[in-house]
């Protein structure tokens, strides 16, 4: 299955944020006072035949909600994007929830719960709404990622893909902790779907699924990142492989070899890039080794 590309840079191009860039919290602002925007920017994800709709509500911890302001609207946030995403009728429904973005000290008791606290109350924003699972998103370390999933499980027994950001080396994006750790705390700590994020070249990507594949028996999400396009970039290259949407129709058959179930598009990434992960995958069983023999 193909989730929905972000948001984010279908709304720059149309003048949200400054500087074609988005802030902390305008697309949470956007599900409030733009709704129609939201939902245009969905729409041509299901147009492009995305089969999971993510809801644009990554900053609805209650840090990322005091931050921009939005504090006391947590709620409507959530009511009024997924509105927006049912309105569309996708085959899922996923809510998305960023890292909180608190100082966590991993030996202070009361920081791991506060950190708990952050996301069962991003949770429980959630409680009478319907969709299909929650998407904990653009994690770079292993305790905070331990901290969500227990967070969630306090109020919610809804299934959880969570995702951490992984460079081709297998290192974590905060440079400390391995995707072998985040794997283990995804395992133990009732992760639904495994995933990662990387900008790393196809065969690192590959590499990460494997290691998904081999040390869990959870699907698996493989998210590639693309970096801001320079349209006289030519070639595929280390610094952006993801260049272009054609590069991902490769991709995707590679990475459906190596067991990945769920394929994203992220970053810069634009719809386009979700038409052509849909046009690689369309009509593909997925292969799984470690299930199939």
């Amino acid at each position: 299955l193909v989730l929905s590309s972000p948001v984010d840079e279908v709304l720059a191009r149309q003048g949200f944020g400054c500087d074609d860039h988005m802030n902390q919290g305008d697309v949470e602002y956007a599900d409030l006072v733009e709704p129609e925007a939201i939902k245009e920017a969905l729409r041509m994800n299901i147009v492009a035949g995305a089969q999971c709709l993510v809801a644009p509500t990554a900053g609805i911890t209650p840090a990322c909600l005091r931050a921009c302001g939005l504090e006391t609207r947590g709620s409507e946030i959530v009511h009024s994007a997924l509105k927006v995403v049912r309105s569309l009728t996708p085959q899922h429904v996923l809510v998305e929830i960023a890292p909180c973005g608190l100082p966590l000290d991993p030996s202070s008791k009361n920081s791991l719960n506060e950190h708990r606290d952050q996301y069962a109350r991003a949770a429980r924003f959630c409680a009478d709404e319907t969709f299909d699972a929650f998407f904990l998103n653009g994690f770079a370390n292993p305790t905070d990622l331990k901290c969500a999933l227990m967070g969630i499980r306090q109020v919610s027994e809804a299934p959880i893909v969570a995702s951490v950001t992984v460079d081709g080396e297998g290192t974590l994006a905060d440079g400390r902790h391995s995707f072998a750790e985040a794997l283990e705390v995804m395992g133990e700590y009732g992760a639904t779907v495994a995933g990662f994020a990387t900008r790393a070249l196809p065969e690192a990507a590959a590499t990460l699924a494997d290691e998904a594949v081999a040390k869990l028996g959870l699907p698996v999400l493989a998210q590639l990142v693309v970096d801001v396009v320079n349209p006289r970039q030519g070639e595929m290259t280390e610094a952006n492989p993801y260049f272009t949407p054609d590069v991902l129709i490769g991709v995707a058959a590679q990475l459906r070899d190596h067991g990945v179930q769920f394929l994203r598009a992220t970053g810069h990434a634009t719809p386009a890039y979700t038409a052509a992960l849909v046009a690689a995958t369309a009509g593909f069983d997925v292969k799984r080794p470690d299930v199939d023999g």
